[in-house]
């Protein structure tokens, strides 16, 4: 096989097929994941394959399908549940973290839950502030979840395979505007053992100068920085985090003990972010000695999501606010 190009969508699907073609306790169940084929047609072609049984429309109902699934989760059924937007998992976070995050816990270890909780994440386009939301540090707050939000096709394929292989609850979280966006995928990502595993972060770019620390979308703006930036001379070096929950700790701190500067970045409001935790780690670690000034930390407007395309650009992160944000941190403002 040579290597191809594959949106991300594609990748996804490529993953859930070939964990129910593997194992026939896999099932995916949501709000038009059958006859329509996905409301993002990530479940294209599954209802064809699989049938009714393994491919369940469910009503519009959170609660109740996340509550089903987590309970066939009880049983050793392993369930592809699909929220149509992660705002809509609000509607079922009793059962994504009272049933599914602790019963591990609960149960001494008896009954495990495994279960993935999957579907867009974050600002989509024009959809406002209950359809653009970051839950990526919400759901990294729960013991007992694994929480993991891939950039490429890729990671978005090797991560969906080892969500669904882990005995624990994983949430899964996409990013709307990649699901159309080709990425190349190796020989390797296309044979149907290729898994990446669940905790591990990735050097996306290596640099010298400076730490970009971020997840799903942003790794892209944060390189297309580190690109422009090279030709003036500043090295960049990108982390991609894959896996939210549990973090990557060794690959942040050693980061940080090279360049000895850091920006984290991420679309989620500020209070409590994925940055923040970021932040305490290096503070908490022997990394802080190393750091030659504060941490820059980039995120979304402390506001809920505008309507206003305009207003909607001005509360998200972009190119040039990283690389503002790495410019005070080399004092090259």
């Amino acid at each position: 096989m040579a290597t191809i190009d594959v949106p991300v969508r594609e990748a996804i699907n490529m993953g859930i097929d070939e964990e129910m073609a593997l194992d026939d306790k896999v099932f995916v169940m949501g709000e038009e994941v059958a006859q329509y084929q996905g409301a993002y047609k990530v479940t294209k072609g599954l209802f064809q394959k699989y049938g009714e049984k393994r491919v369940i429309d469910t009503p519009i109902t959170e609660m109740g399908f996340a509550g089903l699934a987590t309970g066939a989760a009880y049983q050793g059924l392993k369930p592809v549940c699909e929220f149509m937007t992660f705002n809509f998992s609000l509607q079922a976070i009793d059962h994504i973290v009272n049933s599914a995050a602790k019963q591990f816990y609960m149960t001494g270890g008896d009954i495990s839950v495994p279960i993935v909780f999957r579907g867009p994440n974050g600002a989509a386009a024009g959809v406002a502030a209950q359809h653009s939301q970051c839950f990526g540090s919400w759901f990294s707050s729960v013991p007992g979840l694994k929480v993991v939000a891939p950039y490429t096709s890729e990671e978005a394929k090797g991560l969906i395979k080892a969500a669904i292989r882990d005995p624990n609850p994983v949430v899964y979280l996409e990013n709307e505007l990649l699901y159309g966006v080709n990425f190349p995928m190796s020989d390797e990502a296309q044979k149907d053992n290729f898994v990446i595993p669940i905790g591990e972060a990735k050097i996306a770019r290596e640099g010298t100068d400076v730490t970009i620390v971020t997840f799903s979308k942003l790794v892209g703006t944060s390189l297309l920085v580190a690109e422009k930036l090279e030709k003036e001379g500043i090295s960049v070096e990108v982390i991609n985090l894959l896996t939210l929950r549990p973090l990557d700790r060794e690959t942040i701190i050693n980061s940080v003990k090279k360049t000895n500067h850091v920006v984290t970045a991420e679309e989620g409001w500020p209070q409590c972010g994925i940055g923040s935790e970021i932040i305490s780690i290096i503070m908490e670690s022997d990394a802080f000695d190393y750091l030659d000034a504060p941490v820059e930390r980039i995120t979304g407007a402390d506001i809920p999501m505008p309507y206003s395309i305009p207003l909607e650009h001005m509360a998200l992160p972009h190119e040039e606010d990283i690389e503002a944000a790495i410019r005070r941190t080399l004092n090259k403002a």
